[in-house]
């Protein structure tokens, strides 16, 4: 599953990790063209694998189908599992575009059995009619469910920036009370103002309330399930093609998350991200201060089983290279060496010493015979930021020595830095298979460099 798609032109859209009795239960928007399904509304139907490892995974037929002609699309969702049944709570997008809530129970988990009414919830007065959907439900301490739904106030002070998480409750997950808007972000980007995706869960002594907004994985932090909901210093889990990532716990204490990367329009490197793609699986890190990170889980290095030979070549002077190791020593000049060996399915690793005072250095990617044509991932002590050519992240800590590490499959190249943020961009454009490992003033070491080539599952 790690960067998989549905065959032929289906794609993975939003992701509703749910895990119990041992088993990890991916349902997913089974997408047809890139949300063009039914005219555009979506057409959406929720598929479902499953497994026990993390590396074994098992699919399943659709766990909840179209099936009536007023069902423009079954979107996204959660599951609860209580008292023995599981309970998929849905919205349903008409032909109107209006969008309503259903629910349907199963005995399995596998295949899933409509309730009526349905829908049995419509958007209230002075909520928008077109936004209304994404329940995600839970239960507190007090054992009362509460269910979060992306919604739009329409009564707002500002209308434009009312989109909201809109609380509702219930005694017995059958009927539903409309509370209060759990969180109103107040964002207005690109059009987009309605939190998505809404997924909330407490660990170990914090509660965390996580949130798509144009896609992005957003979060916020509490230390009790009702808030109050504080900023985090840094808000966004990962990039856009980790879109809309939605987690559950896996085993003792450790927490997996799932998004989808959407390829790039007309294959261009600086196109829109098309709607639904590929798998990311992430798994959570929690941060002494309780703030979240991510990193690539060690299941997913377990596919890439054959160590690969490097042949390492300096471009510029200020070189020294060793079997698994280069240090560029250019201070007042630019340094790189070439590394030929990999493929365009590969995972490397590698420590990486930034120099003692800033500057920028880094890896060029997919690159060719030369320095000129490849993507530069390249790291900004000065300001702290990572860049994958048009993707970025801020705040990062580069002070110290740290781990890197990089998986290309075709256009998806993934980063880890530190083993506690990830950087993921689509780059389909250039097809070199050399790698570029450089220094813009300043000494820089990278050591323990391995490189390891992929094995398809049978």
């Amino acid at each position: 599953m790690y960067y998989a798609k549905p065959d032929g032109d289906f794609f993975l859209g939003d992701c509703m990790p749910f895990w119990h009795d041992g088993i990890f239960h991916l349902y997913y928007l089974l997408d047809e063209g890139h949300h063009q399904g039914l005219g555009g509304l979506g057409g959406h139907q929720w598929a479902h694998t499953t497994s026990r490892d993390l590396i074994n995974w098992q699919h399943h037929p659709l766990a909840l189908a179209i099936d009536a002609d007023w069902e423009g699309s079954i979107c996204t969702g959660s599951v609860f599992f209580h008292d023995g049944t599981f309970h998929a709570f849905y919205a349903t997008r008409k032909p109107d575009w209006s969008q309503h809530l259903g629910h349907a129970v199963s005995s399995d988990g596998n295949t899933f059995h409509k309730t009526t009414p349905n829908p049995f919830a419509v958007p209230p007065p002075n909520y928008h009619r077109n936004d209304y959907r994404d329940p995600f439900v839970y239960q507190d301490d007090q054992h009362q469910f509460h269910m979060l739904v992306s919604s739009k106030q329409l009564d707002y002070a500002l209308p434009e920036r009312g989109g909201c998480l809109l609380e509702l409750t219930s005694n017995d997950l059958w009927e539903w009370q409309v509370a209060r808007p759990l969180l109103t972000p107040g964002t207005h980007t690109k059009g987009a103002s309605v939190p998505e995706c809404a997924d909330l869960f407490g660990w170990n002594d914090w509660y965390y309330l996580v949130f798509g907004m144009g896609l992005r994985t957003h979060y916020r932090i509490a230390r009790t399930q009702n808030g109050p909901w504080l900023h985090p210093r840094i808000d966004m889990l990962d990039s856009q093609f980790c879109a809309v990532m939605k987690t559950a716990p896996f085993g003792d204490n450790r927490r997996i998350g799932v998004g989808w990367a959407g390829p790039r329009a007309n294959q261009d490197d600086n196109g829109q991200m098309r709607w639904g793609g590929n798998a990311v699986f992430r798994e959570l890190v929690q941060l002494p201060d309780g703030s979240l990170g991510t990193c690539f889980p060690p299941e997913l290095v377990s596919h890439f089983p054959t160590p690969l030979t490097l042949t390492i070549t300096a471009l510029t002077a200020g070189v020294t290279i060793s079997a698994d190791s280069i240090r560029l020593d250019g201070q007042s000049e630019f340094t790189v060496v070439a590394v030929d060996g990999v493929t365009t399915h590969n995972y490397l690793r590698c420590m990486i010493t930034p120099p003692s005072t800033y500057g920028r250095f880094g890896v060029g990617i997919k690159g060719d015979i030369d320095f000129v044509n490849t993507y530069l991932l390249e790291f900004d002590s000065g300001v702290a930021t990572v860049m994958l050519h048009n993707e970025y992240l801020d705040g990062v800590e580069l002070s110290q020595p740290f781990i890197l590490e990089v998986v290309i499959m075709d256009d998806i190249i993934d980063v880890c830095v530190g083993g506690q943020r990830c950087l993921i961009n689509r780059l389909p454009a250039l097809q070199g298979q050399r790698l570029f490992f450089y220094s813009s003033h300043g000494a820089v070491q990278f050591s323990d460099l391995q490189a390891f080539g992929y094995q398809s599952p049978q």
